[in-house]
């Protein structure tokens, strides 16, 4: 599912969905180790969920400069990132690396986005410049992982 963060019209609204997209993310995260069996895997998986969840701690000091509201949990889109994930379990672990692997386009392609927004200020976008390795990083591990296994 394409998203549309990163096309806000205000940096606080660009920081609200980022936020959720993120919890969206974690979520996602959450079902995959809890499906996954193997071992490296999981631990893999663990370590980009922390990527995550520092992401959560940036953009939530930067809401909280602006006045920003910071949602602590994701929205109906949650049930997209970790249902398709349940369903591609069914045919094992790089099914379900795949899976993720789209919803690691939709991070990708908001941090891209939110990098070059109009209204975030240098510190924001350095934020998001950083998340966006990240994003490329998790991307590219699952897209080497799905098509190995």
């Amino acid at each position: 599912m394409a998203t549309t963060v990163g096309t806000e019209s205000t940096y606080p609204k660009l920081l609200r969905n980022l936020l959720l997209l993120e919890h969206d993310a974690i979520a996602a995260y959450e079902q995959t180790i809890s499906r996954l069996d193997n071992p490296a895997y999981r631990e893999k998986i663990a370590a980009f969920k922390a990527d995550h969840d520092r992401h959560v701690q940036q953009l939530n000091q930067l809401a909280s400069t602006v006045g920003a509201e910071a949602p602590q949990e994701g929205d109906m889109k949650q049930l997209l990132t970790t249902g398709k994930v349940a369903l591609a379990s069914i045919m094992g672990d790089a099914a379900t690396i795949g899976a993720m692997r789209t919803n690691e386009e939709d991070t990708v392609t908001a941090y891209e986005r939110a990098s070059n927004h109009v209204e975030a200020p240098a510190e924001a976008r350095q934020i998001f410049q950083s998340a966006l390795q990240d994003e490329l990083r998790h991307r590219a591990w699952m897209e080497e992982t799905s098509r190995a296994g």
